[in-house]
């Protein structure tokens, strides 16, 4: 059975910086995506960043150049460091995983519907 744990979230100010840390078990493909969503209040779920098995990451635009997604292969954890953060940066947080998955263009996140398996979210909260 695969699991995904979040943790990280938090409170901080703007210019602030988190990072999170998905665990995950039980998920042991040679081939998939990895990727971090975020879902604000009264807004839908969107894509934040992206990792596959060949290494390549991609990065919605509002994010590019101050989050970065990363992997732990012995530890089985997807982290995602958020640097500068933005009070339009707060949601719930959500790590996924896709088996048979890869990032086809650099600057396209995967499709949702290849992510079968995900977390039960982790809050950051970014004031002003």
């Amino acid at each position: 059975q695969v699991q995904l744990v979040e943790s990280g979230g938090g409170s901080v100010e703007a210019g602030g910086s988190l990072t999170l840390s998905c665990a995950t078990t039980g998920f042991t493909y040679a081939t998939y995506c990895l990727g971090w969503f975020r879902q604000a209040p009264g807004k839908e779920r969107e894509g934040v960043a992206a990792l596959d098995s060949e290494g390549l990451t991609t990065y919605t635009d509002a994010v590019k150049g101050r989050f970065t997604i990363s992997q732990d292969n012995v530890k089985n954890t997807i982290y995602l460091r958020m640097n500068s953060l933005q009070p339009e940066d707060t949601a719930m947080y959500y790590c996924a995983a896709g088996a048979w998955c890869h990032i086809l263009k650099l600057d396209m996140l995967p499709p949702t519907y290849e992510y079968k398996h995900w977390g039960q979210g982790t809050q950051v909260t970014v004031s002003s």
